[in-house]
């Protein structure tokens, strides 16, 4: 199995977005705060099980952060599991541990319980932390009377809150594009499906009904022509029957993964050479959705004209490059690759088919 197909993930997920992979180390940066805690505890005067069970709950507190950080954004914004909240609930455990030792001083564990329920648990959790935060950190404030360290935490719970509710509403105005993105590429890959199903079966019964008919006529008089004819007409039944079955395998490989399986079996059991360089996840879901079209495309060009020995296919962010070593573009432009235009330019990228860097064609799709 090459790389890009093993980077599907649990499932057969693909971790297509940046932010779903690296946007918890953005949030784990913030436990340099936790020297806030680890102060009070350092200082506090409370008997020494207090202060075990604080220190306990404080590290308790940082592995379960960022396991659930990772665990969450890797699921996707808005769609965390189980296990998500359940380490919720589990932080929140640990800071009321922290209590004894420390008191009101665990306020400073507030900013990572609302980063982590806005970043790893999605934008209705966000709300219930961030008015949930405030609200504990101005009850405190208002019940003790103590300005000193608590104001403080107040303001930060106030900034945390806004800064989270920018964030939180441009992670989902971009999760909401790609759905809608994802949307129209799959429509149009259905439409691109139906048209040419229609154009394979159409011709073909045309003329299949024509031949039918000549032979109907020489069934009595030509017996030798009529039968060539009902040869013919055979011989075009298993070609649209091909048609379409290929046709309906493009139907069902319409994800990026599926599609590098499917050509690397057909270059292989053509006796080509394939490698595979990247990461899948290196584009988005409607991103990948083109790609797996260009591939087919290509694959399917280089299965028919280029007689090639190699195939190179490279995944990198924005960018699917498919080169081979063979003949080398020789013709004008035809269906097939007009097609692929075409289809770039609807996904808002843009199709390159020229010379590879050593001999052979390069298909480049870039965004």
């Amino acid at each position: 199995m090459t790389p890009a197909t093993q980077a599907g993930g649990a499932g057969g997920r693909a971790h297509a977005d940046p932010w779903e992979r690296y946007g918890w180390l953005m949030a784990a940066v913030w436990l340099i705060f936790l020297i806030y805690p680890v102060l009070a505890l350092a200082a506090s005067e409370q008997h020494v099980a207090w202060r075990v069970l604080g220190w306990a709950a404080l590290v308790a507190f940082a592995v379960l952060y960022v396991t659930g950080l990772i665990i969450g954004m890797r699921a996707g914004w808005g769609r965390a599991p189980r296990t998500v909240y359940a380490i919720f609930a589990a932080t929140v455990v640990c800071v009321l541990g922290t209590l004894p030792a420390i008191g009101t001083q665990a306020l400073s564990f507030i900013p990572f319980l609302m980063a982590y329920a806005s970043y790893g648990m999605g934008r209705a959790w966000h709300w219930i932390a961030s008015i949930g935060g405030v609200a504990i950190a101005v009850v405190v404030l208002v019940a003790t009377g103590r300005m000193e360290g608590h104001l403080q935490v107040l303001i930060i719970v106030v900034l945390m809150a806004l800064v989270n509710t920018i964030n939180t509403w441009l992670i989902g105005r971009s999760v909401a594009a790609e759905e809608v993105r994802l949307r129209l590429a799959t429509s149009e890959e259905r439409g691109t499906i139906a048209r040419d199903v229609h154009d394979l079966l159409g011709h073909s019964l045309t003329v299949v009904k024509l031949k039918a008919e000549l032979a109907a006529r020489l069934v009595d008089a030509e017996p030798a022509r009529a039968k060539a004819e009902l040869t013919e007409i055979a011989r075009l039944a298993g070609e649209a029957i091909a048609g379409v079955r290929t046709t309906a395998t493009g139907l069902r490989a319409t994800d990026l993964r599926t599609q590098l399986d499917a050509s690397e079996a057909a270059l292989g059991s053509a006796g080509v050479a394939v490698r595979t360089e990247g990461d899948i996840g290196a584009l988005s879901p409607a991103q990948s959705l083109t790609a797996a079209w260009v591939l087919r495309e290509a694959t399917t060009n280089i299965l028919r004209h280029a007689r090639a020995e190699t195939v190179r296919i490279a995944i990198e962010p924005g960018t699917l490059t498919v080169d081979d070593d063979g003949t080398g573009v020789r013709r004008p432009a035809g269906n097939g690759l007009r097609g692929m235009a075409e289809r770039a330019a609807a996904a808002g990228a843009a199709l390159r088919v020229g010379a590879a860097p050593t001999r052979g064609t390069r298909v480049e799709l870039r965004w």
